[in-house]
């Protein structure tokens, strides 16, 4: 079952999750938002950002790449369906969505 997360700001973490795929879907979630060099001691996580200051045409295959590269590391028990985008509120802003295939063991 392929599932959709949005790159958002989580308000509130579940520390204590549920079930083995909403755990996964935040841990993608947290992924996507998470500028890479801004956690303290894990400097790895996240994306890059080499897509920023881009035209949207050269952001996009960028920011793919970051996506794939950084959930297939941190996050193994998902597999990449899809990724598409949504334009945000301001122009140019790009808001990563992708559709995984949770792999539970």
């Amino acid at each position: 079952m392929a599932y959709v997360v949005k790159a958002y700001t989580p308000g509130k973490i579940n520390l204590a999750p549920e079930s083995t795929v909403e755990e996964v879907l935040q841990n993608i979630a947290m992924i996507l938002t998470t500028p890479r060099f801004s956690v303290p001691l894990d400097r790895g996580l996240g994306l890059a950002q080499r897509f920023l200051d881009k035209p949207v045409q050269l952001a996009q295959p960028i920011l793919i790449s970051e996506v794939m590269e950084a959930i297939t590391l941190y996050e193994p028990r998902a597999e990449i369906v899809n990724v598409s985008f949504e334009l945000g509120e301001l122009p140019g802003a790009l808001i990563p969505v992708v559709e995984v295939n949770i792999i539970v063991e």
